[in-house]
């Protein structure tokens, strides 16, 4: 899913890590998170609410959000998911 949004961007050949940076490293936007937040809800609906994820950080943890941060909330979620 990440790799679709960076390919919008010509960044498809981007190595992307654990610890890789969505704002710092990736230069997305909001408007990017926003796309992958969609992509997230389309794959797996609402077991993955990006919106409610970002809404519980403060603002320097939404800039210094990692994709392992992100892969981890999903592991997560799904986790519970499939316990109820």
């Amino acid at each position: 899913m990440l790799a679709a949004v960076l390919d919008e961007y010509g960044l498809d050949d981007t190595e992307v890590t654990m610890a890789t940076r969505f704002t710092e490293d990736l230069e997305l936007e909001s408007i990017d998170l926003v796309t992958l937040a969609g992509k997230l809800q389309e794959r797996w609906g609402d077991r993955i609410n990006f919106a409610e994820f970002l809404a519980g950080m403060e603002l320097d943890e939404i800039i210094g959000l990692t994709v392992g941060r992100l892969v981890d909330h999903v592991v997560d979620r799904l986790r519970t998911a499939e316990r109820s």
